[in-house]
């Protein structure tokens, strides 16, 4: 059975590096017969500016975000993949603003009793892959930490391509072509796991 993929594109430019990696990460899961579908969270509409801790996703049996907008069925799809792939420009050493509003709210996909000291998720086992890049060579290591703690938190399997000096909006491919390669394979890796 092919591997189903979830890419959540956080880039507000669709020719940028990020937008490039995406592609590369693509191609190679897509070689090994993956299912791969692509989310541009910079253009999804949203109800609410992220998460707003309302907790009505603690209340409910579903494992799913009780705020209706296109955010939704997004959040929805993480619990059916195999993979959730985040990628993302470093932005004053975070992730951009727009893959942080669908971050946020994977709230949504744990269910936590506090008194007996449990957590559940849907999310336990599955992948969780970061592709940044950043215009210098400062940041990212801070960037790909929450993202490697959830993975941790949630017991899913982690893999990040982080890449420094890729220059301005699409340079990464002449800058590094080697990275090409690599994120290529890691997406081919990936699906065959």
């Amino acid at each position: 059975m092919p591997k189903k993929i979830l890419i959540i594109n956080g880039s507000p430019k669709k020719d940028g590096n990020t937008t490039v990696m995406v592609e590369w990460f693509k191609q190679g899961a897509a070689s090994k017969g993956a299912d791969v579908e692509i989310v541009r969270s910079a253009f999804l509409k949203y109800k609410t500016p992220g998460c707003i801790s309302c907790r009505a996703c603690q209340k409910s049996a579903k494992y799913e975000c009780c705020i209706e907008d296109e955010a939704k069925p997004v959040l929805a799809k993480m619990a059916e993949v195999d993979v959730i792939v985040f990628a993302t420009p470093l932005y004053f050493f975070g992730p951009s603003a727009q893959l942080k509003l669908i971050f946020d709210r994977m709230f949504s996909l744990y269910k936590w009793d506090n008194d007996a000291g449990t957590m559940e998720t849907p999310l336990t086992g599955k992948t969780l892959v970061l592709l940044a890049s950043a215009f210098e060579d400062i940041g990212l290591d801070v960037l790909e930490k929450p993202f490697a703690l959830t993975a941790q938190y949630t017991m899913m399997k982690f893999e990040s391509v982080l890449v420094a000096n890729a220059g301005v909006s699409g340079e990464i491919a002449k800058k590094w072509p080697k990275t090409r390669e690599k994120v290529i394979a890691i997406g081919s890796d990936i699906a065959q796991q």
